[in-house]
């Protein structure tokens, strides 16, 4: 494979939780004609900072993915494409940016997506050293090898689960549990016909993208109505997550975990509260941790203000439980890798003796 940045060693000292001030889409208040909070990401950071989890100096700076690693998936036509603004506008679904000069859509809008893929690209890595990864921004579930579209201008989770396959030896099984509001239609058709990944897709079936070809790659598909409630979501989320690893034990769990669920999202169109949004990760992460699964989270979608406390709050709860943990994250022998295979050779040594 091609030299790459995004897979140099990380200090077991740092948090794997990764996060660059580049992340954010801030110019001349065009960002703000789109729902989406696109500040969000720092807006997260500095929440956890406040609660004193984490500090700048122990997060993982995210590097931008350059045309090298997007090739990994994407075709050049594609991202030759993105050269022209008006296809940016589109994707973005930021009207406006259809009139700026290119040199200016690739570093305020293009850039910042970029820099995100990147960060999902290192989490995974992280996430098989360490056995949990946060990427604070990522998750653009609609982009896949050759199509961009719903905000999703890179193909980030597949392009995660790519380089693992290509580059970590030992992992050949992902599964993906997206439970953004909308289909994950982008990496549903980067991973059609590929038995190594292993799809799990709750969203609103009434909503963007509707993308009937793309719902075939999905092994579990949990269609909710509008206004789907907690008490409903979750019971779905746990049955759904638990039947999913039950039926296959992959070496990598990419979580895509969009906060668009969340009541009154002006594009989600369901119905759950916060709490029930923290206790959905909790899930989750429970389902992984327990079978000792590595796990890369991404924030995908969620276009409300009040957003980024969730998010935070959410992390801040997985650490409360233990479910995060820097120490358990750092130290060698609380490797899952590591202890499943001594577990392994014990139990075959007892059954020889």
């Amino acid at each position: 494979p091609h030299r790459t940045k995004l897979y140099e060693d990380v200090p077991s000292a740092y948090w794997p939780i990764v996060y660059s001030p580049e992340y954010n889409i801030t110019f001349m208040g065009l960002e703000k004609l789109h729902p989406f909070d696109a500040g969000k990401w720092g807006k997260v950071i500095n929440f956890l900072k406040e609660e004193k989890l984490i500090g700048d100096d122990l997060i993982v700076q995210a590097l931008e993915a350059t045309d090298e690693d997007l090739l990994v998936v994407h075709t050049r036509r594609y991202l030759n494409k993105l050269k022209w603004s008006f296809v940016v506008a589109t994707i973005t679904e930021i009207p406006p940016v259809l009139f700026l000069p290119n040199f200016l859509v690739q570093r305020k809008v293009l850039k910042p997506l970029r820099t995100q893929t990147g960060g999902t690209i290192m989490a995974g890595k992280l996430a098989v050293d360490r056995g949990w990864a946060i990427n604070v921004g990522g998750g653009f579930h609609h982009c896949s090898s050759d199509k961009g579209g719903g905000f999703c201008a890179y193909a980030d989770i597949t392009l995660a689960i790519k380089f693992l396959f290509e580059r970590v030896p030992g992992v050949s099984k992902a599964t993906i549990i997206d439970l953004d509001a909308h289909q994950g239609n982008g990496h549903e058709r980067d991973f059609m016909d590929d038995h190594r990944v292993y799809i799990m897709d709750a969203y609103n079936r009434y909503i963007y993208p509707g993308d009937g070809f793309a719902k075939r790659a999905i092994k579990r598909k949990v269609e909710l109505e509008w206004g789907t409630e907690d008490a409903e979501y979750l019971q779905k989320v746990h049955t759904h997550v638990e039947g999913a690893l039950n039926e296959l034990k992959p070496d990598i769990i990419v979580y895509n975990a969009g906060t668009d669920i969340l009541d009154g999202d002006p594009l989600g169109g369901l119905a759950i509260s916060p709490q029930g949004i923290v206790k959905r990760d909790e899930v989750v992460f429970k389902a992984a941790r327990s079978r000792r699964i590595p796990i890369l989270m991404v924030t995908s979608g969620g276009y409300q203000k009040r957003t980024a406390r969730i998010i935070a709050d959410s992390i801040l709860n997985l650490h409360n439980l233990g479910l995060i943990d820097k120490e358990l994250a750092t130290s060698g022998a609380e490797n899952p890798k590591v202890e499943q295979i001594i577990r392994d050779s014990v139990r075959d040594l007892t059954n020889l003796s």
